[in-house]
């Protein structure tokens, strides 16, 4: 992504072994509740029949992949074995791999590049109490020890509570941050604050908002406001608008996704709490519904569990 997050190739090679047990630690649950049952339905079968398919279908739906997600991958799964492609149960498992394997790999949404010495900004929004701040904090960190530097806006100004947690977070990974007092107008927040990250050529800009229902149009509005107002210091900008999901509010997610892209144009889904769920199937919902690409995701409260999104891996540490 235009040079932020980068794989440092040496480093995940050494360490890949550990970075996926912990990856498949922190998918216990989704593992347990997802492919756990499905190798209980497959056990001693010898036969794909009409019964199986519908078991497979609950254990599908169950796991929150989504109404349409599920009956995609039945549909496929049935063409299979009309071809008899799928002429044995072990082939059904393997199968169902590949097709959520393909189902994960989205494109990028969005190619907007900041011109050179200009920031990359990136706009974090979503519902309350999702850990947008939390996931901004790891997010700095992650660029910080990159080498990249990092200036957090405070614009939830709502609550002087937020500041305070963002302001403890550029601290903590070293961060610039720009705040104004609560009540404070929030595009006047994000304004003064790409004007500082212009002057000092900061790379990358990250933005919080404060959270919101979806379902009202007036701040809903207001996250309009704040992207205008940005693009109007800063053309182009911003470059990313990443929503922040809560993995165990399962199909909820799916609908707050749809409203949020609808009227920001999110390029991309940021899914924590992923590890106190056996909901993960809503990463495989997300992707193959909405189209969006899934940025990162949340194993565990380390400041490392939050990952960058691999959808091989994922599939790798669901399927075991």
């Amino acid at each position: 992504m235009f040079g932020l997050f980068k794989k440092k190739e040496k480093q995940e090679h050494k360490e890949s072994k550990g970075l996926m047990a912990r990856l498949k630690e922190g998918l216990t649950r989704t593992r347990s509740g997802f492919t756990g049952r499905l190798d209980q339905l497959l056990f001693g079968k010898k036969e794909i029949s009409e019964d199986l398919l519908e078991n497979l279908e609950e254990i599908l739906f169950t796991s929150d992949l989504g109404v349409a997600t599920t009956q995609e991958l039945i549909r496929l799964v049935q063409e299979g074995v009309a071809r008899k492609e799928l002429d044995q149960p072990e082939k059904l498992r393997a199968a169902l791999k590949e097709h959520i394997r393909g189902f994960l790999d989205v494109p990028d949404v969005a190619d907007r590049k900041p011109n050179a010495g200009e920031p990359h900004v990136i706009m974090m929004i979503g519902v309350n109490g999702v850990g947008k701040t939390t996931t901004i904090g790891k997010l700095g960190h992650q660029l910080k020890s990159e080498g990249q530097s990092v200036m957090f806006v405070a614009a939830d100004t709502f609550r002087a509570a937020a500041v305070e947690q963002l302001e403890i977070w550029a601290q903590r990974v070293g961060a610039d941050l720009v705040k104004q007092k609560p009540g404070a107008d929030p595009s006047a927040v994000v304004f003064d604050g790409l004007s500082s990250a212009l002057a000092k050529h900061t790379d990358v800009v990250i933005i919080d908002t404060a959270g919101r229902l979806h379902t009202k149009s007036n701040l809903m509005e207001e996250l309009e406001k704040i992207h205008r107002v940005a693009g109007r210091k800063l053309p182009g900008a911003p470059h990313d608008v990443w929503l922040v999901l809560d993995a165990t509010t399962g199909q909820n997610a799916i609908a707050q996704a749809e409203i949020f892209h609808r009227v920001m144009g999110v390029t991309g889904i940021v899914l924590t709490k992923l590890d106190g769920t056996a909901k993960g199937g809503i990463v495989v919902g997300i992707s193959h519904q909405l189209k969006i690409p899934i940025k990162f995701i949340g194993i565990g409260e380390k400041m490392d569990d939050l990952r960058p999104f691999d959808a091989s891996d994922f599939v790798e540490a669901i399927f075991g």
